[in-house]
């Protein structure tokens, strides 16, 4: 039975994490539970799932939530809490589904200790890949991906020669605007950028879709999760979100993942490897799904994509910038404090400010994270120029 810790267990990952584990009951033991501050959904985790250990965000509803639970379940609040739930003695596996920066700190310490982490925060690697990578190989810790794309490559690239590899394509469904102008885009508000066509995600991410930031940040994960050069990493527009991501080879040949658009799947996976487990919910049927197009992504209309992958060959701390930029900008957009372009202004804006910051240790890059959120705040305050 493998035992599980999982983080941002009331989120859109965390909840998927407990359905898959709630079709395995003789596969799986959760032994820590981690969420924010949708409290009455954990107490509900908690009182089924029995966990050792859970973890809010705010010191008072810890302390009115231990009083709901078992006397068996620890209850603890905030940063230190989260340390605790990543490095928990009886983990085998943490499942980070923590959104944001905020997954950063726990996803290094899990694999401080030498834990495997099933990985759907991207934003852990984007700003601090160097760092969890050169530890997690120090500890012998796996880094299993749960984004459906960064599986279906790790699923394409078992029992390959990384010599024989030509280039990782990764898929992007195009998101809601994925046929509007430039003007268009200007006018477009939170409501319609949340209406994802393929996924149901939360809020963050779903806006990340829509801008096409969410493949930016991708390519930056691909590069720490594969070992591979930027000039290797390629992205193609995939309207259907069947394929979620191809091998190209040297020969000419691709070898593609595909699966129905269902975040069980890459979870299951994540939770069984290296076996694979008969899943329980429909299975994919390839006939209906019709046929499948491809096309490539804008960069003028889309522009945080491009971003993204400057920030990535520039290094050091810029990847860390235009994610904690990226994270204020989406959400004064969904706030209605700014508007849809003004998410990739930001983003270029704080490059610009902050890109040669120090990153020469985990440190440098959470400081260099503070600071651009910082000056994206300042510059959305002002009225940042898209």
């Amino acid at each position: 039975m493998k035992r599980l810790s999982i983080l941002g267990s009331t989120g859109s990952i965390g909840m998927s994490t407990i359905d898959v584990i709630a079709s395995r009951p003789d596969a799986f033991r959760v032994v820590a539970l981690a969420a924010g501050r949708n409290v009455s959904r954990l107490e509900s985790q908690a009182l089924a799932l029995r966990p050792e250990l859970v973890v809010v965000a705010d010191p008072d509803q810890a302390k009115a939530l231990a009083s709901r639970l078992p006397s068996s379940t620890r209850v603890v609040h905030g940063r230190d809490g989260l340390i605790q739930a990543a490095r928990h003695p009886e983990a085998d596996l943490v499942v980070c589904g923590l959104v944001g920066a905020a997954g950063i700190e726990p996803a290094y310490a899990a694999v401080d200790a030498g834990k495997d982490v099933a990985l759907a925060n991207k934003e852990a690697l984007v700003a601090a890949g160097a760092f969890i990578i050169a530890r997690a190989r120090a500890t012998h810790a796996t880094i299993l991906p749960v984004d459906s794309e960064h599986n279906a490559l790790h699923q394409c690239l078992r029992g390959e020669d990384p010599e024989e590899i030509k280039a990782l394509w990764l898929t992007a469904s195009g998101g809601p605007f994925r046929e509007w102008s430039r003007e268009a885009l200007a006018q477009a508000s939170p409501e319609q950028a949340l209406r994802h066509p393929t996924w149901v995600m939360g809020p963050k991410v779903t806006i990340d879709s829509a801008t096409l930031m969410n493949k930016g940040l991708e390519v930056i994960e691909a590069r720490w999760l594969f070992d591979v050069g930027p000039d290797r990493i390629r992205v193609v527009i995939h309207p259907e979100s069947i394929v979620h991501s191809l091998v190209e080879f040297v020969d000419g040949s691709y070898k593609a993942q595909l699966s129905a658009s269902d975040m069980r799947h890459p979870i299951q996976y994540a939770l069984t490897y290296p076996r694979r487990l008969p899943a329980s919910w429909k299975p994919f049927d390839l006939v209906a799904a019709g046929s499948l197009h491809f096309e490539a992504p804008d960069p003028d209309r889309f522009p945080c994509l491009g971003l993204a992958v400057h920030a990535l060959r520039l290094g050091g701390a810029a990847p860390a910038v235009a994610n904690a930029a990226n994270e204020v900008a989406v959400s004064a957009f969904l706030a209605h404090r700014a508007g849809f372009l003004d998410i990739s202004a930001t983003i270029r804006a704080a490059l610009d400010r902050h890109a040669d910051a120090p990153a020469t240790t985990l440190d440098d890059i959470l400081a260099a994270d503070r600071l651009a959120r910082t000056t994206a705040t300042d510059l959305l305050a002002s009225g940042v120029k898209s």
